[in-house]
């Protein structure tokens, strides 16, 4: 990348991670109270770095932009069904796509790249875009190594059944080098291990 592309490409994750620190919403990290959106953005920028270390500069984007000002949309302004539940997930969908390209636009990204973002971001084209397999695969990589646990412990009610059932279904997702890396590449916690090599078994 030249540097002045370089330069515009830090400068627009620089304004992704601005607008994600700004998420009332904390985690802890090493003790210290982190915006969650912000530390998930930096999560799978290290997990694409790790699983797709020559990914196309709009993967890099709309990895970092995945869930940009997620929290203005709670789950719970919609009807407590699949149908809101859907909905609630395409209005994200949209409203990501939308921020991210208004970002890339005052950064001077030409309306190709700021398409192909936006067409990352909305999940577009899954079976035939292989970017947009590569994000789904680091978004579920990323779920097992840093929030399988406190799932798993937020829904300690839960049947192993279904915890298989859910694992299943987001393994599905995953391309075959997806799934491969999900027993190579990535520390999940010693207790899950078994229940994860049974998801995927």
């Amino acid at each position: 990348m030249r540097m002045k592309d370089q330069t515009r490409f830090n400068n627009t994750i620089t304004s992704f991670d601005a607008i994600n620190a700004q998420d009332p919403n904390q985690i802890n990290i090493d003790g210290k109270p982190q915006p969650k959106e912000l530390v998930y953005a930096a999560r799978l920028s290290e997990m694409l770095n790790r699983y797709a270390p020559e990914a196309s500069e709009a993967l890099k984007l709309a990895v970092r932009a995945q869930h940009i000002q997620r929290w203005i949309s709670p789950r719970s302004d919609y009807p407590m069904t699949k149908p809101g539940y859907m909905q609630w997930r395409s209005n994200l969908k949209k409203h990501h796509a939308e921020l991210a390209s208004k970002v890339m636009q005052e950064q001077g990204y030409d309306a190709e790249t700021i398409e192909q973002v936006a067409s990352l971001l909305k999940k577009e084209n899954l079976s035939t875009n292989a970017d947009t397999q590569t994000l789904e695969d680091v978004i579920v990589l990323a779920f097992l190594e840093h929030d399988l646990a406190d799932f798993v412990e937020k829904y300690s009610d839960y049947t192993e059944e279904k915890f298989l059932t859910i694992l299943r279904k987001s393994y599905l997702k995953m391309s075959e080098q997806g799934r491969a890396a999900a027993l190579t590449l990535i520390t999940i916690p010693e207790n899950l291990v078994p229940v994860v090599l049974k998801a995927v078994g």
